[in-house]
């Protein structure tokens, strides 16, 4: 979902899951083992954080129903509480996208509260990171010139190329059988039961952990909920479409923005129209080197990255100003923004396990009629899900557990948070997920988008439940005073 949920319609999802990683010298406990941990944990730095951190691998069969043939290294990181004597249930962070490393999101700062009690651990899910990762360069976003960067193509037309440089069955890096490794690490590192903390397409994975080891969960938080009901990227026009009509809406009702941009809506459609008849011949010097170039925009990709600015409200806010600049033919705005967008996006996913999980788990589960029903009279259309089934018809074929799509049920304490604004997991989703959740409790945050630990109340709801064990007694109110960033209006920031 990503996010963060992710494939290049998808880039933001991975920025909007913030992120953790650093590690420098460990201290007193770094060489301390629990009494039954079998998995050897060495001192280790990573990139931003000067946190007391363990590194580790466990090996495991790549076919773990078969138990034998090729075995896989799982990338495993444990930040060891602050407290001498920390609590025995530690908190497992289930990255998004599909695709996201775990070990290279930057998330840590968010958990101080919950990190003075108890052990943080970050898993590279098979397929991610340094646990066997199917990375494709030819997949990424993330190329040299601006017409490389800016070139329509899909994924469809460059899988066969990937799939040559990978060791891997990539029928085996399904969310089910990596939610068994999951628990391999789990009792390699010698904990009875866990806290659970997914986000994006990370819910998706916890929910599946929840199903096949309910008794290893003690909580679970689950952050821009992806309920088992939900097909990537099969909703996603929609729930893009209704994401940009509360932000030129909001627009719209702002005296300063709809001043600065008036009739913004009605000229955008325009510019779509222009777009979908030819594509944009454009010249400028790229925002890095300062090289001018020459590339063609078309329509699919200019929406593609539209949705992406969408998943963080204080990117969003800027998204008037560029929509404002590009019916003026004026693409600077627009490219800046995208190139933000792509470096973390490239270092922190693989492209190849994305296609591994919607090709198993979500392509077989719609068609390209029920693609074309649910983007009805979106400006973002059909295209994204359509990509998906294209490409995943050139991967190979997968079998998930017939009760895969089930909706999860569980009474497992679990706290289920939604941006207000989220273009890819909106609160509906979390709705659904709270009817087979008997002991859960669903809060929506305003004016946040795709996951919602920015907001204090929300890291405070975490800390709570993880304290309590339960959703008894939790707030359900969450940010009352938060709303939308202000809209900017030139490039040097809002009307103060």
């Amino acid at each position: 979902m990503t996010g963060g949920i992710l494939s290049h319609p998808f880039a933001l999802a991975v920025l909007a899951a913030l992120s953790l990683t650093g590690c420098s010298q460990s201290g007193a406990r770094a060489s301390e083992a629990a009494p039954d941990r079998r998995m050897a944990l060495k001192p280790c730095r990573l990139d931003g954080v000067a946190a007391q951190t363990l590194c580790g691998t466990l090996e495991v069969f790549e076919d773990r129903a078969a138990q034998q043939g090729r075995k896989i290294s799982l990338r495993v990181v444990v930040v060891p509480a602050l407290a001498s004597q920390p609590k025995e249930d530690p908190l497992f962070f289930l990255a998004g996208g599909p695709g996201q490393a775990a070990s290279r999101t930057r998330i840590l700062p968010a958990l101080d509260r919950i990190r003075r009690q108890r052990d943080i651990v970050f898993v590279d899910q098979r397929g991610t990171g340094d646990s066997h990762p199917l990375d494709c360069d030819a997949m990424n976003p993330s190329r040299a010139s601006l017409a490389e960067r800016f070139e329509d193509r899909e994924d469809a037309d460059v899988i066969p190329q990937c799939r040559k440089g990978w060791d891997a069955d990539e029928r085996l890096y399904t969310t089910s059988i990596a939610m068994d490794d999951l628990d391999d690490v789990r009792a390699a590192l010698g904990y009875r039961q866990v806290n659970l903390w997914g986000i994006s397409y990370g819910t998706r994975a916890a929910l599946v952990y929840m199903r096949q080891h309910p008794d290893r969960v003690r909580t679970a938080i689950l952050d821009g909920v992806a309920p088992m009901g939900q097909y990537l990227p099969l909703y996603a026009a929609r729930d893009g479409q209704r994401a940009l009509d509360l932000l030129l809406d909001a627009c719209a009702k702002d005296g300063v923005c709809a001043k600065a941009y008036p009739d913004l809506r009605a000229r955008t459609e325009a510019l779509l129209a222009k777009l979908t008849a030819a594509p944009a011949k454009v010249r400028l010097a790229h925002p890095r080197t300062g090289v001018v170039e020459d590339f063609t925009l078309t329509r699919r990709v200019f929406l593609s990255e539209l949705f992406a600015l969408l998943y963080s409200p204080d990117v969003a806010s800027l998204v008037p100003l560029m929509l404002d600049r590009a019916t003026k033919e004026d693409w600077t705005p627009f490219v800046a923004l995208s190139l933000g967008l792509t470096d973390e996006v490239a270092r922190t996913t693989s492209r190849g396990m994305f296609m591994a999980v919607v090709c198993a788990e979500d392509a077989p589960f719609f068609t390209e009629e029920d693609a074309e029903r649910e983007a009805k009279g979106t400006w973002f259309g059909p295209r994204m899900a359509l990509d998906v089934k294209r490409a995943c018809a050139k991967w190979p074929q997968s079998n998930v557990p017939k009760s895969f799509r089930e909706p999860v049920k569980s009474d497992i304490p679990t706290l289920l948070l939604s941006g207000e604004l989220d273009p890819v997991t909106p609160p509906p989703w979390g709705e659904e997920a709270k009817r087979t959740l008997t002991h859960s409790l669903h809060v929506v945050v305003p004016g946040l988008g795709h996951n919602t630990v920015g907001a204090d109340c929300a890291r405070t709801l975490m800390a709570d439940l993880l304290t309590r064990g339960s959703v008894e007694g939790l707030t359900p109110d969450c940010g009352a005073g938060l709303k939308r960033p202000p809209f900017f209006t030139s490039f040097a920031g809002p009307v103060p």
